[in-house]
């Protein structure tokens, strides 16, 4: 089910990732969700939700990682123009 704010994420979610994370999750989810719909079942033989989870997650570490402490931190660009 989509969530409407960050502050319907999972309370686990919400404690470990940065806000920003916690909104590339949100946005993520949600259009995984609507767009792959009840297809997905066909598609990848996997319940919708745990699709839209895998998504979102995906679309966070792209931007972010644990570092050596466990922690999400931004991943930091070296040499991006």
């Amino acid at each position: 089910m989509p969530y409407e704010t960050i502050n319907d994420l999972p309370p686990t979610l919400r404690r470990v990732l940065p806000k920003e994370a916690q909104e590339i999750y949100l946005k993520t989810f949600n259009s995984a969700f609507k767009e792959y719909g009840e297809s997905v079942k066909r598609r990848f033989g996997e319940p919708l939700e745990e699709v839209a989870i895998k998504v979102a997650w995906s679309a966070v570490k792209k931007k972010y990682e644990k570092n050596d402490n466990g922690s999400w931190v931004k991943i930091s660009r070296t040499g991006d123009f």
